[in-house]
């Protein structure tokens, strides 16, 4: 029986069929699944020993070095245990430095494995030993906080509740999104120095403009293109890094490698997604299943039922399906470029297959996206009640490193984003998350600290406030102070924020708690606010998940004391 891939180019199924043929050879599959009945490796108790070393891989046709945890792609899952204190001893078995960063794991400040912040790194040949105790439970996941990261050093942890509950599903499964290149990490950040849209294949064409010109006139198309010219930004800049050079992989596994799940007729499956794509946003779909969003970042969520939901770097999300039938569900996680995708099944047999969907048309940006409040004020008073608050810029901002301030952003936490919106399908929202049983703490933030996520997509300088990571002072919590973190979004592109040791409680648009993340995306021209308990002593990261930007400077440190 032939099936059909829409939208599965050719390069697409030779990465699958590359991959599978090496990683045979090698003995063994990446992209296996966490159930009784499937071969994933998973390391569970108090005591690990965790290798990190290089491997040979395949998944484009060219063999490359991956940078594995115990000869393994993605790294073995971890089940941990509430309330035990668990011991890591980590061996690099490199050429070169690297570190291990628990993601979203409360834990003391020098096992945070920061590389510069926590401690020094791992040395090669050395060996690390990390030891804390699990204060939570839920999906989390661990990875190189170097650019190992991109060369596959990352894997899932499980934090299984202390006193076991009822179980609310027959199989659960993680599902690990990654990106994978097969240029040199260096080098692919010395191209997007080199030109920012070095990988956007995507550019508005000729046909667009002339589309431009016919439906808005030439006064007003001329207008828009010059708005977007004199902020340096492109309509397409969805992305920094796209399919030109990416492959997608869900559990390690391109896409025509298909990674399986087994399924069958009448079961629960919970499916823990972990966004572990270094520069990739993915929206996750499987056409045929309403999707019921339990979890997020670990915390659980008053169940939400959607068709679809994006999935940023950091991010994780606990999904239930039930299946109907007896036969091959797609899981489709599309990046949000439209230029790629990952894909896996969920199947009662092997081998089984479902039409895999062809990816989205890409949206351009609006003039919201760049603009974000004052894009919808035509007509307003200035000085009326239909004019949002301005924005606060500081000084640093008005400077090279800065091609674009937002004067009026944003709040719409109901806004599921570019090339999600109107898509005729039910999308997930932040407004939709509600984390039950309120707050942690219910004191009124004692003061305001407010940061805006600035950059030049033309020079690929990244910051906050104008200011890059190696010329910034670090940020001064006071130990035990509840204070409100605000972020303003003077760029068009999303970015995932990420808050080493702390939890960060998204409020809503006026001021409510609703839900507890420690990923938090700020889209374009938005602001959001966070409550933020300084409850973690010690020198923490802040930073912009993508990888490529925290490289470029979106980063600072968080001292808590």
């Amino acid at each position: 029986m032939t099936i059909h891939y829409p939208g599965l180019s050719r390069r697409t199924f030779v990465q699958g069929i590359a991959a599978t043929a090496t990683l045979g050879v090698l003995g063994h599959w990446p992209g296996r699944a966490l159930a009784a009945d499937t071969v994933q490796s998973e390391l569970r108790g108090t005591e690990f020993d965790l290798v990190i070393s290089e491997l040979p891989v395949n998944f484009t046709g060219k063999p490359r070095m991956a940078t594995v945890v115990n000869g393994q792609l993605p790294a073995p899952l971890l089940r941990f245990r509430e309330g035990d204190t668990v011991t890591l001893r980590v061996t690099n078995r490199l050429t070169e430095p690297t570190a291990i960063h628990w993601h979203g794991i409360l834990l003391p400040a020098d096992m945070d494995g920061v590389p510069g912040i926590s401690f020094a790194g791992i040395a090669p040949g050395e060996t690390f030993t990390y030891r804390f105790t699990l204060k939570q439970t839920g999906s989390y996941w661990y990875h190189a906080h170097t650019l190992h990261e991109q060369t596959g050093l990352y894997g899932a942890i499980v934090v299984e509740p202390r006193v076991p509950v009822s179980a609310v599903a027959e199989r659960d499964y993680t599902v690990l999104l990654s990106d994978w290149t097969d240029e040199a990490p260096v080098q692919l950040y010395l191209n997007l120095k080199k030109m920012g849209s070095y990988y956007n294949y995507g550019q508005p064409t000729t046909r667009e403009v002339l589309a431009d010109l016919s439906r808005l006139g030439l006064a007003a198309a001329h207008q828009r293109r010059l708005m977007w010219n004199r902020a340096r930004m492109s309509q397409a800049d969805y992305s920094d890094v796209s399919a030109a050079t990416y492959t997608y992989l869900m559990n390690g596994a391109a896409p025509a490698g298909n990674w399986t799940g087994i399924a069958r007729a009448g079961e629960r499956v919970r499916l823990r997604f972990i966004g572990a794509g270094t520069a990739t946003y993915f929206d996750v779909r499987i056409p045929g299943l309403p999707l019921t969003i339990v979890a997020t970042d670990g915390q659980d969520v008053e169940p939400v039922v959607v068709d679809e939901f994006r999935i940023g770097p950091g991010e994780t999300y606990d999904v239930l399906v039930q299946i109907p039938d007896d036969r091959a569900y797609t899981i489709f996680a599309q990046a949000m470029d439209r230029s790629g995708f990952a894909r896996g099944t969920l199947a009662p047999h092997r081998g089984m297959e479902a039409e895999v969907p062809k990816p989205d048309a890409p949206v351009w940006l609006t003039e919201m996206d760049m603009m974000g409040s004052m894009a919808a004020m035509t007509g307003a008073a200035a000085g009326s009640e239909a004019m949002p608050m301005p924005s606060r810029h500081a000084r640093s901002e008005y400077g090279p490193g800065v091609d674009m301030r937002v004067d009026y952003p944003r709040r719409s936490l109901d806004d599921p984003g570019v090339n999600l919106r109107d898509n005729g399908r039910r999308v997930l929202t932040y407004a939709d998350l509600r984390t039950p049983g309120g707050s942690i703490d219910t004191r009124q933030p004692g003061r305001d600290i407010e940061l805006h996520l600035t950059g030049n997509m033309e020079r690929y300088e990244w910051s906050f406030d104008g200011v890059r990571l190696s010329e910034a002072k670090p940020i001064h919590f006071r130990s035990g102070e509840r204070l409100r973190l605000i972020l303003a979004n003077d760029t068009n592109m999303s970015h995932p924020m990420h808050l080493h040791g702390m939890w960060m409680e998204l409020e809503s648009e006026d001021g409510a708690f609703q839900v507890r993340k420690h990923t938090i995306t700020v889209q374009p021209a938005q602001r959001i606010s966070v409550g933020i308990t300084a409850d973690a002593p010690g020198r923490w990261a802040f930073h912009c998940h993508l990888l490529y930007h925290m490289a470029a400077g979106m980063f600072r440190e968080v001292v808590v004391a």
